[in-house]
């Protein structure tokens, strides 16, 4: 019965599109017989706002809605849910979503679901409701024509065709109870097959989609590894060669010339120093001590201090996330501020961390918002694939936000339980 209740809404869209066509069709082409239409331009584009735009953007946004309706029930009512990788940057700016939202390929495919499913609800759960209730409305009208016959003195003729509404009103109702099930059944394969991809295809796409992170990994690991290596070589090996020869040095200075030896000593203490700095920046892209013993309450301010642009930090956490999630928190945070210092020429950046319960789990969200001239892209090497592979690897979403000149808000979903 609910399938057909909502089979009619279903099938909104589609008629909305049949009624833009028909009356586009006649307003262009008619006059037929003896009926003239003069193609005047002020209601010809009435006609072409109303029958063109207006109708068609309805229609594909009721058939969203409807084909959320039927995922809603898939998932509140028989349990089947769907996940998909996360795009980062499916659509650039809010023009380009709001043209796919309603006049994309997934709009229009949307509409076909819709009318599909409309059809099914109202064949289906029309006939099954059909079989119930006129059966059972036959078979006790039927009663009470007995009644009223025999209280006429008819004869047993006449309580052939209310005996015979009797004897299969029940066998309609048994029929229809008995098919409602299967009615069901099909109802939610139909849903599964136009909603849901394929197992095969599904699983196809996240192999796909694992190769490509996967090796996006790699190279971002060997370029890691080849950094560290470059400034342990370029940087400390070179200061602990030359802490090394000082001390020796003060060490052969040291019977005939103390003060000599103490000076270099002095010396040797001040580039240890050094080296000690220079490693601290070495390991500044690893994870930090700090984040272990303390959690990002700690960790943050750390890493908002080195940046060049002012960071405001919003920290809501009433208790810390599993260790993976925040070390994976901290490297969106630290990747995202050296992004917005190179590429955005932003004047300030927001930072700010809360979480928010969900149904399949807590998660830790993770807005990173700066004001500057936007238009981040992935292919231009801003490191945004990086951050994506990050928190997909932990099972989270990843979303950016950038139009040309209104700065970027990147946000980020990890698992807290990660």
């Amino acid at each position: 019965m609910t399938s057909f209740a909502l089979a009619v809404f279903y099938l909104v869209p589609a008629a909305l599109l049949v009624t833009s066509a028909t009356w586009l069709g006649l307003r262009l082409y008619v006059p037929l017989g003896g009926l003239h239409v003069e193609l005047v331009p002020g209601p010809l584009l009435v006609d072409i706002v109303l029958f063109v735009v207006l109708f068609p953007v309805v229609a594909t946004t009721l058939a969203r809605m409807a084909c959320y309706t039927q995922r809603s029930r898939l998932a509140n009512v028989f349990g089947i849910v769907e996940t998909r990788p996360p795009d980062p940057l499916a659509d650039s700016g809010p023009w380009a979503r709001g043209l796919a939202t309603v006049f994309g390929r997934e709009a229009w495919s949307m509409v076909v679901y819709s009318t599909v499913a409309g059809l099914h609800g109202l064949l289906a759960g029309g006939l099954v409701a059909v079989l119930v209730v006129c059966g059972g409305a036959a078979a006790l009208g039927s009663l009470f024509g007995i009644v009223y016959v025999l209280a006429r003195g008819a004869t047993p003729v006449d309580l052939l065709g209310p005996l015979g509404l009797v004897l299969l009103g029940p066998v309609a109702v048994l029929v229809g109870l008995r098919i409602a099930r299967t009615v069901v059944s099909s109802e939610v394969l139909l849903l599964r097959t136009l909603l849901f991809d394929a197992p095969e295809v599904r699983m196809r796409r996240r192999l796909l989609h694992v190769q490509d992170s996967r090796q996006r990994m790699v190279d971002v690991a060997e370029a890691e590894r080849r950094r560290i290596e470059r400034d342990l070589h370029d940087g400390a090996q070179q200061r602990l060669l030359a802490l090394t020869l000082t001390l020796t040095r003060a060490r052969t200075r040291l019977a005939h010339d103390p003060e000599g030896a103490r000076d270099l000593i002095t010396e040797a203490q001040r580039e240890s120093k050094e080296v000690m700095t220079e490693l601290r920046q070495v390991a500044r892209g690893l994870h930090p001590r700090v984040l272990t013993d303390h959690g990002l309450g700690a960790a943050l301010p750390v890493a908002a201090g080195r940046s060049p642009v002012p960071v405001r930090l919003d920290l809501e956490l009433d208790e810390r996330p599993s260790p993976r999630a925040e070390g994976v928190a901290y490297y969106v945070v630290s990747e995202a501020l050296t992004n917005v210092a190179k590429h955005s020429r932003a004047e300030q950046v927001r930072v700010a961390l809360d979480r928010v319960p969900g149904r399949h789990g807590d998660s830790l969200r993770l807005t990173v918002t700066d004001d500057g001239v936007g238009g981040a892209d992935p292919e231009a090497g801003t490191g945004l694939y990086g951050l994506w592979d990050r928190v997909d690897a932990v099972d989270g979403v990843l979303t950016v936000h950038s139009p040309e000149g209104g700065g970027t808000v990147l946000t980020a979903h990890i698992p807290w339980e990660a």
